[in-house]
């Protein structure tokens, strides 16, 4: 009986990654700070699935918050061999315009959490002769995002963190993944009300949370370091090291900076 961990559980990629991975017979810790959409999100994968799903409700920029989860979880540590540290999300609009505590909340919750857990866990997933880790990074992750700066910056240091991680655990039994997604077709853009103009570039290239979450799963498993799904999402990760820093900050700036008579404040989940 193997478990998997997966944080930011309630919808969108978390959700999906979730149903990929009690398709292979995975029971279920699914964490996340939305209550009513984890339980349905439980309920719904115990049902398709048949497989055992336990719960918590924890918001992950609570001072608390790695201590509630590890306590929670370690009554399963002896069968945890898959832990997947998704959560995560970005406020779109100026720096100075938005309060430094929501973006002290990001920090928290992007890269706090997810070292946190990743420490946490790592001795968890070393008594298996097989053990997996998946962080969520971004194709922000590749280059420098005004108006979405904390965001792109905490996916900057997901990234560069996990392929850290990854070598030096070369050589245990744990396999360490970064997942970098692009655009994804969840309601992560109504509930953040995002601006017209945003929204229909982000839909010109979204990917299913399914699509998503099955090629994040196939490559955690066959042991990839960067996980990017999607051809567009692979040249948006690649092509910004060709081209002056500039250029890309203005092409990245005139997607996500607020326009005229739209909310200045956006926030994104992963």
């Amino acid at each position: 009986m193997s478990y998997a961990l997966i944080t930011g559980a309630a919808k969108g990629i978390g959700k999906a990654i979730a149903a990929q991975l009690a398709e292979r017979n995975y029971h279920l810790l699914l964490v996340d700070i939305d209550e009513k959409s984890l339980a349905a999100t439980a309920e719904t994968l115990a049902a398709q699935y048949h497989v055992n799903v336990h719960t918590l409700h924890q918001d992950l920029s609570a001072p608390d918050a790695l201590s509630n989860v590890t306590g929670w979880s370690s009554t399963w540590h002896h069968s945890l061999s898959v832990v997947v540290n998704n959560a995560g999300y970005g406020i779109n609009g100026p720096f100075e315009q938005l309060t430094l505590q929501e973006q002290f909340n990001i920090i928290d919750v992007n890269i706090r959490a997810q070292v946190g857990l990743s420490y946490a866990y790592i001795p968890v997933l070393r008594q298996f002769p097989k053990a997996y880790l998946l962080n969520l990074a971004s194709t922000t992750a590749y280059q420098t995002v005004p108006y979405l700066n904390i965001y792109a910056s905490t996916k900057a240091f997901a990234l560069s963190f996990t392929r850290g991680l990854r070598y030096e655990l070369r050589h245990s039994p744990i396999s360490v993944s970064a997942l970098s997604p692009g655009s994804t077709d969840t309601d992560f853009v109504n509930r953040a009300r995002m601006g017209d103009y945003t929204r229909n570039v982000a839909n010109r290239f979204n990917m299913t949370p399914e699509k998503v979450a099955r090629i994040a799963v196939d490559g955690l498993f066959k042991g990839k370091a960067e996980i990017v799904p999607g051809f567009t999402n692979k040249l948006n990760a690649w092509l910004p090291k060709f081209f002056p820093k500039l250029f890309v900050e203005k092409i990245a700036a005139g997607i996500y900076e607020p326009k005229e008579k739209e909310t200045s404040t956006v926030a994104l989940t992963a």
